[in-house]
């Protein structure tokens, strides 16, 4: 399984964001540069993050973007569902009528297992968190 990479680019962009002090907005124009992602590409993203409540977007001169919860409250898994739609490490996990297999088979507990860790891990990923570790590996690098 790997996420694509519009979901990768829907992280950087929330992440970007999450970075902007409350009520601060920011265009998309400047999040594509600072992130080398393809503006037509991040409207798109923008837009399918403002559907789903994690992004907050307004047009215009005082427009741009916004989370629009605290980041604390947004989670990696999250942003990625709410581009990639549910995860799934394997088609038997979330549906077992997909596979006729599912009953004999000595993996599909191993994936269902690995399904569940993932997802738990991904959903106790705040951006606040993923904040703190961006500026600790900041100070390193600037350290070295």
């Amino acid at each position: 399984m790997q996420i694509t990479r519009q979901a990768d680019y829907a992280v950087r962009a929330v992440l970007h964001v999450a970075q902007l002090k409350e009520n601060e907005r920011l265009a998309t124009s400047v999040i594509a540069e600072e992130e080398n992602i393809p503006l037509p590409f991040l409207a798109k993203i923008v837009s399918q993050l403002s559907v789903k409540g994690i992004l907050d977007a307004m047009r215009g001169a005082s427009g741009g973007v916004r989370l629009a919860r605290p980041a604390g409250e947004i989670s990696l898994l999250e942003v990625i569902e709410a581009i990639d739609g549910e995860i799934s490490l394997n088609r038997c996990v979330l549906n077992e009528e997909a596979c006729t297999s599912t009953a004999t088979c000595p993996v599909h507990e191993v994936w269902c297992e690995a399904q569940r860790d993932l997802v738990r891990r991904l959903q106790a990923t705040k951006f606040d968190q993923l904040l703190e570790r961006q500026a600790a590996l900041s100070q390193q690098t600037q350290s070295a």
